[in-house]
């Protein structure tokens, strides 16, 4: 069958083309690898743990995996800062605070916030149920005393 404009090819989703990028596919996270360095490796941990923050790689749209390695990427950039400053070397705060505000708005643009875990149980129903008020043994001994 001859393809025309009255007959287009059949239409396939996107994920069914060939020709698509090792990164599309999955296989790669950058075009051109970056090789196995310390700063490689703390990339790929730092977008596995956003990437498991928000769900899963299988939950996430390409805009959000977009985000998420942007994050990543300022999240490298800061630590890079962070252990110049350690060393005791001179580091550009602006450029610091400015990574660090980006690095909070890409966060809330992906969703992300601090849910504080719900601990169950409290530190008083635990104290309750292990160790219960003793009676005073002195004051159910006593009655009161009728006025007179």
């Amino acid at each position: 069958m001859k393809k025309t404009a009255a007959n287009p090819p059949p239409s396939r989703p996107l994920s069914a083309r060939a020709g698509r990028s090792a990164v599309t596919n999955g296989k790669r996270l950058h075009v051109v690898p970056p090789g196995d360095t310390a700063w490689a490796r703390r990339f790929r941990d730092v977008l596995a743990e956003i990437v498991s923050d928000l769900g899963g790689a299988d939950l996430l749209s390409e805009g959000q995996r977009q985000l998420a390695r942007r994050c990543a990427t300022i999240s490298i950039a800061c630590e890079r800062l962070e252990g110049e400053a350690a060393a005791g070397e001179p580091i550009n705060l602006e450029l610091y605070g400015r990574l660090t505000d980006r690095l909070g708005r890409a966060l809330q643009r992906l969703g992300l916030e601090r849910k504080p875990r719900d601990v169950e149980p409290t530190l008083a129903d635990y104290l309750a149920e292990n160790y219960p008020p003793e009676a005073d043994e002195d004051t159910e001994s006593q009655t009161p005393e009728a006025e007179t």
